[in-house]
C-alpha cells in the first residue's frame, strides 16, 4: 500500500506541523509507526500549542542536564520507538555518537518485523549497531507489556536511558532498577514526565537535534563541571517552571483575545 504525497507550500502557516504529520503517515505505511502512535502524536501536538511550538528555557535547562548525564554515563542507551525512528533517525544516531551511547529498539506494540524495519531505518542513517531486535532476551522486572523485553547489552545494563515518547510504566520500572531516565515528553503532567530523572518538555523534532548539539559542545567540559550541572538540577522545579510558563502564556493569550474581540466591535 502506498501513500499519496501531498505538496505542502512553505508559505502554509502550519508547514512544519504538516510535514511532521506526513512523515508519520509514511512511517505508518512503511510499517514503522502504529496507529496508536499517530494518536499519541496528536495528543503531543496539543501540548506543543500550549508552549508556543518552541523550545522554552526550562527545556534547555533539562537538555543541558541530560547531556551531562549521558556524557558521564558508563553505559548510556538511547531507546527508540516507531515515531522517533520516523521523525529523527539521523539525529538519534548523531546524539548516540556524541555521547558514545548504544541505540536500542523498544516497542509497546512489538512485532519482530516492525523492530527489524526500525533498525534498518536507523542503520540507513548511520547507526553501526542497533540492539533490541534479535537480542531482546532480558526482562525488565515488574513490567508486563512488550516493553519489558530488552537487550542484555543495552537497556538492561544501562545506567542512563534516554526515552522519547514513552509510556509511564516503563519509566517507573527503569527508575526502580536504579537507572537515570531522561524523558522527552510534551506533557509535563504525564507519568513519564513525573517519574523521570530529567524531563525535557519539548517536541522530539526540536529536542533531539538540540540535545545532540549540546552534547557535542559539552564533550570538552571537565568532568567536575558536568557533575555540577547534574548536582544543581531539580526536575520537579523544572516541571514547575514549565507549568508557570504555560500559565503566563495562556493569560497573555487570553488578554490579547479579549482585546481583539473588543476592537472588532463584537458583543
Amino acid at each position: 500500500m502506498g501513500v499519496a504525497r501531498v505538496e505542502i507550500p512553505r508559505s502554509h502557516p502550519r508547514y512544519e506541523s504538516l510535514v511532521i504529520r506526513e512523515r508519520l503517515v509514511e512511517g505508518f505505511v512503511e510499517g514503522i509507526v502504529v496507529p496508536q502512535g499517530l494518536i499519541a502524536h496528536g495528543r503531543g501536538e496539543c501540548f506543543d500549542y500550549l508552549i508556543g511550538e518552541r523550545t522554552i528555557e526550562p527545556a534547555l535547562k533539562a537538555m543541558r542536564a541530560a547531556a551531562a548525564a549521558l556524557l558521564l554515563a558508563k553505559h548510556p542507551v538511547i531507546s527508540v520507538n516507531g515515531n522517533v525512528a520516523a521523525l529523527v533517525p539521523g539525529d538519534v544516531v548523531r546524539l548516540a555518537k556524541a555521547v558514545n551511547a548504544k541505540i536500542e529498539v523498544n516497542l509497546f506494540y512489538r512485532s519482530e518485523e516492525r523492530a527489524r524495519r526500525i533498525a534498518e531505518v536507523l542503520k540507513a542513517h548511520g547507526a553501526e549497531e542497533v540492539l533490541g531486535v534479535d537480542d531482546a532476551t532480558a526482562t525488565i522486572p515488574e513490567l508486563f507489556s512488550e516493553r519489558r523485553r530488552v537487550s542484555p547489552r543495552g537497556i538492561y545494563v544501562a545506567d542512563v536511558v534516554l526515552v522519547a515518547l514513552e509510556d509511564g510504566d516503563r519509566t517507573e520500572a527503569l527508575r526502580r532498577m536504579g537507572k537515570t531516565v531522561i524523558a522527552i515528553d510534551l506533557n509535563p503532567l504525564s507519568r513519564t514526565s513525573l517519574a523521570a530523572s530529567i524531563t525535557v518538555v519539548d517536541n522530539v523534532v526540536r529536542a533531539v537535534p538540540k540535545l545532540a548539539e549540546l552534547a557535542e559542545a559539552m564533550k570538552t567540559e571537565p568532568e567536575d563541571s558536568l557533575k555540577s550541572v547534574l548536582k544543581t538540577y531539580d526536575n520537579a522545579e523544572v516541571l514547575s517552571e514549565v507549568l508557570r510558563y504555560v500559565e503566563a502564556r495562556l493569560r497573555e493569550l487570553s488578554k490579547t483575545m479579549r482585546e481583539r474581540v473588543w476592537s472588532s466591535g463584537s458583543p
